[in-house]
Formats: structure tokens, sequence, C-alpha cells
């Protein structure tokens, strides 16, 4: 049975007035459960044994109303989400599955793409064949769909001995698996010895140095214009603008350049994501972002019908110009990390209140329940 098949079976089978919404217990599970439960849908966390406290004690739902997690499904490994059992679980919850990027990330531990597109019975809440064009590494990736958009993103050099000015290596992290390791070189040479460093540490590989990612390296702050497009209003919204903190480049960040000198070449720079901060964009910009955020749903309509559906996020670096632009160096095709996009305004300027990306997911479900569209929303 096919994937689409599944999916339909599933939905037809679904109590409406009963429905669940699930998630993997990482990166942004709570902000989903407390949006279902403003939209009054129960909350379902799949999470794992040693990582459950926070769903099943901290923010489990309580008999005074207060909480958010309303049910904790435990598991050996996140992965296990695609056994059999964790599924019918979750189907006899008519659960729709919000898909996260530790969902991805630690799925794919353990299973392909195309395994976890067909193999996942439950409906996802957006485009499940989306997923993977989030990986450089796939033959129709990100960068097909921002030059499909006609959208800027930083030029990619095709070796080092190309490098003639600031560039940024993005190499396969030699220990940690889903993260990346980073460094900047300006020259062949500075590569070569900068790499060197971090072979030396056991940072990188040989043969993550050869299937490296190198792009021109932008100065600008960075913001992350995130989206959702529905198609049950046929609409683009901006829910909220943000920006990383990573590890120890922040902390360096903080150092006067006296203080950073003793580091001297001790220091590996890490960019792994810590959180995220909320901030704004100057007004003038924002029909730029609007116009890049529906050239970008278009672009994915045009390559993976029915496109994208929900929440996404361009990772922008603002360029100075003049005039000032967006240049796009990633791209989330779901649920992005930060819960604290409902901090800046661009929600109540459109809706009248403030809404996180989980409640407007779960109010994109509530509607679609009660127009009997749900399969539009669902793959």
């Amino acid at each position: 049975m096919s994937a689409a098949t599944s999916v339909s079976a599933a939905l037809a089978s679904y109590d409406p007035s009963h429905l669940s919404v699930a998630c993997i217990g990482s990166h942004s599970a709570l902000d989903v459960c407390l949006g279902a439960k403003r939209m009054g849908l129960r909350s379902v966390v799949v999470a794992a044994r040693g990582r459950e406290k926070t769903y099943a004690q901290a923010y489990r739902s309580r008999p005074d109303g207060t909480g958010c997690v309303d049910e904790v499904l435990l598991v050996d490994h996140f992965a296990d989400v695609l056994n059999q059992e964790v599924q019918n679980a979750l189907l006899a919850r008519h659960a729709i599955f919000i898909p996260n990027r530790s969902f991805e990330v630690y799925a794919r531990q353990r299973y392909s793409y195309d395994e976890i597109e067909r193999g996942l019975r439950v409906p996802v809440f957006g485009a499940r064949g989306l997923l993977r064009a989030e990986e450089r590494d796939e033959a129709d990736n990100q960068y097909r769909l921002l030059d499909e958009a006609g959208l800027r993103r930083p030029k990619r050099l095709a070796s080092p001995d190309e490098i003639a000015g600031l560039t940024m290596i993005k190499a396969q992290h030699a220990r940690v698996s889903f993260e990346r390791a980073f460094f900047v070189a300006a020259t062949p040479e500075q590569y070569r010895k900068r790499a060197a460093h971090y072979l030396a540490l056991g940072v990188v590989t040989e043969e993550g140095l050869r299937r490296a990612v190198l792009e021109e390296y932008v100065l600008g702050p960075t913001v992350n214009l995130n989206f959702f497009w529905s198609p049950l209003n046929g609409e683009l919204e901006l829910l909220g603008t943000d920006t990383r903190r990573q590890t120890n480049i922040d902390g360096i960040r903080s150092l006067l350049a006296v203080d950073q000198a003793p580091l001297g070449a001790a220091f590996t720079a890490s960019l792994e994501e810590a959180g995220h901060i909320a901030a704004t964009v100057t007004e003038s910009m924002l029909e730029q972002a609007f116009e890049m955020g529906e050239r970008f749903v278009r672009a994915t309509q045009r390559l993976h019908p029915p496109g994208i559906i929900g929440p996404f996020a361009l990772q922008c670096v603002i360029a100075a110009g003049p005039p000032k632009s967006f240049i796009v160096y990633d791209v989330s095709l779901r649920i992005p990390g930060s819960p604290g996009t409902k901090y800046t305004p661009y929600s109540a300027y459109r809706w009248g209140r403030e809404m996180s990306v989980g409640e407007r997911i779960a109010w994109e479900i509530a509607q679609a329940r009660d127009q009997s569209r749900l399969a539009e929303i669902c793959t």
C-alpha cells in the first residue's frame, strides 16, 4: 500500500472530534503541544527513554487545566516512531504527525528518506516528500528550489582552488553525525592550513572535506524569515523573525580581540545551535521578504506538487548593498526550532494577536477538520 493510500485510509477512519497532534519529543514539541491545547486538540509526544521528563513531568497536562502535554509514548530511540506498534498507537489516537528536524535527523540514523516516506502510515501535516530537500546531498535539494524561485544565495565554489575571498566551508562533523563543522578561509593556502588543523583535531575527516560545501561568506546580520503557507486560505503569512544563538562562536564574540588572542590555534569554532532570540527587520524590507516567500512557495508547487504546506523558513543574511537585500543561505521545510517567533509583531499584524508556529499549525488543522479539508493539508 502506498503512503498516499495509507494516509487516505487513516483520515477516512479518523473521528474528527477526537483528533490528536503528535510529534517527536525534541526541537519544537512543546510549541506544538501548547498550540494543540489552545485549539482544543489533544497532544501526544513520542519521547525517548532518558529524555522524557520534560514532557512527562515538567509540562504534563494537569487536572487544573495547566500544562500542555496530554500523553507521552515512550520509545528506546526516536526512529522507533516508524515501528508498527508505535504507528498503530498513533493511528488509534487519530493523530496527525508534525515533523520537526529531530524527526528527520534521528529517523535517518536508521532509515532512508524513501523508507521514511513510504513507511510512515500516520498522516503528516505538510509535504512529507519535501523534507529531504533540506539535505544538500539529495539530487533535488534546497539549492534547486532556490534557483527555481530565483532567490539569491551565496555563490558556491567547486573546489578550494577557487577560493579568492572570504569563504565558508561546511563539512560533515566527524563526531556528531547530524551536525556540520564550519570554518572560514580567504585563500587556498589558508584553506589547506585550517583543514589540516581540523583534521588533526578529529573534527572533520578527509571524506567530509571532499564532500564539503564551499560558499562565499556574506557579511551581514542573520535573520530567519519564518513563513506559513495556508492551502486553506491560499495565503502566505510571515509568522515571525529570529536569529540563532550558537555555542562557542557566540562566546568568543563577547570577548575583546586581546582576550581572544590567547586561544590561538587551539580554538575550534562551533556553530551548533544553542537557542534562538527574536530579531525584527526594518519595515522597508517586508515587501522583499514576502516576495521571496511567495516565489519559494510557487517553486515548491512546480517542482514538488502540491508544494509546501504550513511552516517553512528562509534563513538569510542581510547584505549591505545598497540597497540592503536578503541572501538565503539555508532553508527549513518544516516547523522551525524557535518558539520565540511570536515575540516579534508580524503574526499580530495579521491576526490581531501574537501566534506561535505551533498554534498556527493547530489552527490550520482545526480549520481543515471543520471544513472537511484535512486531505488538503496532510500527506
